[in-house]
């Protein structure tokens, strides 16, 4: 405890850091995923292969393409973007299969009828189908968060300060509570970030995360 608040600007510090290179790419994800997901339950001939593409997405390691990534953004090596960008790319990978799955889930007696009741696509999509994908969608969302906390420990190794940065240095000096700090921080993340994921989807859709939860 005396190394830590020694040290507790520079861990918070990390902390941050940490936070907004999980954050960021998760909405990113969230937000490519359900327009993706959502066309690909509604085109089943598409359905296969866009799942594929995620799936062969998600098998790319993550060091290489982070060394490869700069020459192809023309960003610097230690630009935090380029952990953003490949995190992106996981998470999305990752929420499309959720995302079709969850959309596939709805009833087609239930389009039927918001569309026999007058309802046009964008409201069919937005006022029906989604808030009924949406208990699936959380729970596609909570597995990518955890994910995401995770590899960004990844950045560390090509010197992206976060959390992970306590796992390395703490390594090459034998400085075990270094490392436990850095274990300690990352699940307390993964943690607070699931329980806002649950907090904004108890706002959202009050009716169903209740029993989920």
């Amino acid at each position: 405890m005396r190394w830590l608040s020694e040290n507790f600007p520079y861990v918070r510090g990390l902390l941050w850091q940490h936070a907004w290179l999980s954050i960021l790419p998760i909405v990113i994800g969230l937000a490519v995923a359900v327009p993706v997901g959502w066309w690909a339950s509604r085109h089943r001939r598409w359905r296969g292969l866009i799942l594929g593409f995620g799936g062969l997405v998600y098998t790319l390691p993550s060091l290489p393409l982070l060394i490869v990534l700069p020459g192809l953004l023309g960003t610097s090596f230690l630009d935090p973007i380029n952990v953003v960008v490949v995190l992106s790319a996981y998470a999305a990978a990752l929420l499309v299969r959720t995302a079709t799955d969850a959309f596939s889930s709805v009833p087609e007696v239930v389009i039927e009828s918001a569309r026999a009741a007058g309802y046009s696509r964008w409201q069919q999509v937005v006022g029906v189908e989604l808030p009924l994908a949406g208990p699936v969608l959380l729970a596609g969302l909570r597995v990518a968060s955890v994910s995401t906390v995770s590899l960004v420990t990844v950045g560390a190794l090509i010197g992206v300060s976060n959390l992970g940065a306590l796992f390395t240095d703490g390594f090459q000096r034998g400085f075990n509570t270094e490392i436990v700090i850095g274990v300690v921080g990352v699940v307390g993340l993964a943690l607070a970030l699931d329980l806002l994921w649950l907090g904004l989807a108890r706002l959202a859709m009050p009716w169903r995360v209740r029993g989920a939860a």
